[in-house]
């Protein structure tokens, strides 16, 4: 679920940082220019593990800051794969089940990944799986906000924000990319033993 990725970056330190260790000035600098960031095609980065290589500083004319050329290695939150994760239900829609891990929010599982046969229930808001109970009845099994549930990673997509100028009239165009998520999972709970915990506790 945690990766290491190296990266590379040329760091600016403000003259008032000067009197600071240059690591401390560094490290404070790069978490807070990544941490809950999203890095194009990386991940998550959550937090800066180490610094492997700090190179020579310099202050360029007309800019009294330093910018030091450095390798680190950051903490990355990027699931592998196939890998099963276990999350909370963040809410449900005809696009599929919302899930949430705390500190990430972009999971999704679609209709076409949820167990089979499953509807949508409008007045619920909530997908429902028709379990068979094996003697010709259904039992209906609601997949509620807040419940704890296992899916596995099958797909990743990275979007990439661009910025977006005044449309003709001079107001600010609404930006499509404020409503996208830079990274986002998709799941899969179409196998026995996925989907709630409350499911499977007593098989």
């Amino acid at each position: 679920m945690f990766v290491l990725a190296e990266l590379k970056d040329t760091v600016r330190i403000p003259p008032w940082e000067f009197k600071r260790k240059l690591n401390d000035a560094i490290t404070d600098e790069l978490n807070r220019k990544l941490a809950n960031k999203v890095y194009l095609d990386v991940g998550l980065c959550i937090a800066l593990h180490d610094i492997t290589k700090i190179e020579e500083s310099y202050i360029f004319p007309g800019d009294g800051a330093s910018h030091t050329k450095v390798v680190f290695r950051f903490i990355v939150f990027r699931p592998f794969m196939e890998e099963i994760l276990i999350g909370k239900i963040r809410s449900c829609s005809v696009d599929g089940v919302h899930v949430t891990l705390g500190f990430f929010e972009d999971i999704v599982i679609p209709p076409n990944k949820l167990q089979h046969p499953s509807r949508f229930d409008q007045i619920e808001q909530a997908w429902v799986w028709e379990y068979d109970t094996g003697d010709g009845q259904k039992h209906d099994l609601f997949m509620d906000a807040g419940e704890i549930i296992r899916f596995r990673v099958i797909s990743e997509t990275f979007t990439e924000a661009l910025p977006t100028g005044p449309n003709m009239s001079g107001e600010t165009e609404k930006s499509e990319a404020k409503n996208t998520s830079p990274y986002t999972l998709g799941a899969a709970i179409d196998e026995p033993g996925l989907g709630l915990l409350t499911w499977w506790e007593n098989t």
